[in-house]
This record gives structure tokens, sequence and C-alpha cells, in this order.
């Protein structure tokens, strides 16, 4: 993977991560939610090391 297709791939987990954050309602999130989103952000901090 080329580092331009790299970070096309990292800013497109980058986009989807916002956009499920911007569609959570704190009073109805739950651990599970948070649990994945910590998951894709470990899976992106994975990606750049």
């Amino acid at each position: 993977m080329t580092s331009q297709e790299k970070i096309n791939e990292l800013r497109s987990q980058l986009e989807l991560f916002l956009e499920r954050l911007d569609h959570l309602d704190p009073e109805k999130t739950s651990v599970e939610d948070v649990d994945q989103l910590i998951l894709m952000i470990e899976k992106i901090e994975k990606e750049l090391g």
C-alpha cells in the first residue's frame, strides 16, 4: 500500500469515526457504543504505527 493509499484509508476511517460520534445521543449511549469507538481509534493508531 502506498503512502497516499494509506492516508486515504485513514482519512476514511476518521470520517466514519466522526460521523458515528456526531450521531451519538449522550442520553442513550451505552458502554458498548463507547467500546466500539475506542476499538476504531485503536485500529487507526495501529495503522499509523
